[in-house]
């Protein structure tokens, strides 16, 4: 039952992708584009609004052009201050409309201005454009017709230069276009965002699945192993005390059985209580003083470190029904000796060894439903963030390892006997 290593958290942390752009962050940088493009776009027709503003009714063109240059400035400042984005740009697209229908009432002689295009002609694509941000992506569209088609039919009145029609269908395709292009890209980088951030909701509802399975999972195997720990166990005992000395014991292991059923009803899971290695130590000696047989004590010597009582609760329980396995499965007569051995593990952790020279076993033969080994000990101690190493074969007994927290690296076991069992 080899087992895969442990991930590298501190690695994995470190290699964090950056993440992902969502569809705000797009709609930021397409508002701010658009609303830098418009006002580059606004600076360089000055000059020709100037040039023609004599010709046109004072009141009205002050107007217009308050109007469209105002909205221009004000996509600028919302674009930045991600407030009213679409409401400017929306604006500036109706604007924009309105002051090219008013055009031929505006120009006062109309044959002062037949040489040129309007100035409103060198603004179209910041129209679509801004309509393209502010509006949906069918009324953009629509609007990227009717805007150029309505100054293609101003080009053709004589304030509008009283071209032909071929000049101005020229000029309103090109229009459609320009206006075409800056809508397909919107409309891709949206919808590229869009797919992103529903990836990340589905992303986060499997990781949430996932998490709540691997907590049941948890909680499914600490019941597991309350149950054949303590209850199992101690019905089986009682099953089998026909003597005053094991009515006792079978009287204290019933006690001991409700104490952890209680004390699994009453502890969090979220805990982050904490108990040092030398308490954890001091409690696991504690445990051989229940057992119908003794343990020798070979050594005892851990680190000044910490552990979450979560954690140390796992640790203990495994080296209980380590030694209580030794117990009922290694044999009774006086060749038989068991031991327990507390050391301070790798990283100021804690190693707890349990061995007997009795019967044995072959690790690859156990049976997958057998609780006290799989669950009370392995999936127990790995699920604490521990891992277990197991030594056994028949007729040579059994030596149990169990090592808080978890190696970084496990050495290579060089005796073929030797079995590292983790999650």
């Amino acid at each position: 039952m080899a087992a895969n290593p442990a991930p590298d958290v501190a690695g994995a942390l470190g290699r964090q992708p950056h993440n992902p752009i969502s569809r705000r962050q797009i709609e930021t940088v397409v508002s701010r584009s658009v609303a830098i493009f418009g006002f580059v776009f606004g600076a360089q027709s000055v000059p020709v609004v100037l040039g023609q503003l004599p010709q046109m009714q004072q009141a009205f063109a002050s107007l217009m052009i308050v109007a469209v240059f105002g909205g221009i400035l004000a996509s600028v400042v919302a674009s930045f201050a991600r407030k009213f984005v679409r409401a400017v740009n929306t604006y500036i697209a109706f604007a924009f409309l309105a002051a090219l229908v008013s055009w031929p009432f505006v120009v006062i002689d109309p044959s002062k201005v037949e040489t040129d295009r309007p100035w409103l002609w060198l603004l179209v694509t910041v129209a679509t454009s801004a309509a393209a941000v502010g509006l949906s992506t069918w009324a953009a569209t629509a609007y990227l017709v009717v805007a150029p088609i309505i100054y293609g039919v101003v080009r053709i009145t004589p304030s509008g230069g009283g071209k032909d029609w071929e000049a101005a269908s020229l000029d309103t395709a090109y229009a459609i276009i320009l206006g075409g292009g800056v809508l397909i890209l919107i409309t891709l980088l949206r919808q590229a965002a869009a797919s992103v951030d529903a990836a990340q909701v589905a992303a986060l509802e499997r990781y949430s699945h996932a998490v709540r399975q691997h907590a049941t999972e948890v909680e499914r195997v600490q019941v597991d192993s309350i149950v054949h720990d303590s209850v199992l166990t101690t019905l089986l005992s009682a099953a089998r005390s026909y003597t005053p000395q094991a009515k006792e014991l079978a009287t204290r292991m019933a006690r001991n059985a409700i104490g952890h059923l209680k004390d699994a009803a009453e502890t969090s899971p979220d805990d982050d209580a904490t108990m040092s290695m030398d308490q954890l130590a001091h409690r696991i000696m504690g445990a051989t003083s229940t057992l119908s047989a003794p343990f020798e004590l070979r050594a005892q010597q851990v680190g000044s470190g910490i552990i979450s009582v979560q954690s140390a609760e796992a640790v203990y329980s495994a080296s209980v029904q380590a030694m209580v396995n030794s117990l009922q499965h290694a044999g009774h007569g006086p060749e038989v000796r068991r031991w327990l051995s507390i050391v301070e593990g790798d990283g100021g952790g804690i190693r707890v060894e349990v061995g007997d020279t009795g019967a044995g076993f072959a690790v690859d033969t156990v049976p997958s439903e057998r609780l006290g080994l799989r669950v009370s000990i392995i999936e127990r101690v790995a699920n604490a963030g521990g891992m277990v190493e197991i030594e056994s074969e028949a007729g040579l007994g059994t030596v149990i390892r169990i090592l808080w927290p978890r190696p970084e690296s496990a050495a290579t076991l060089a005796d073929a006997g030797w079995e590292q069992v983790a999650s």
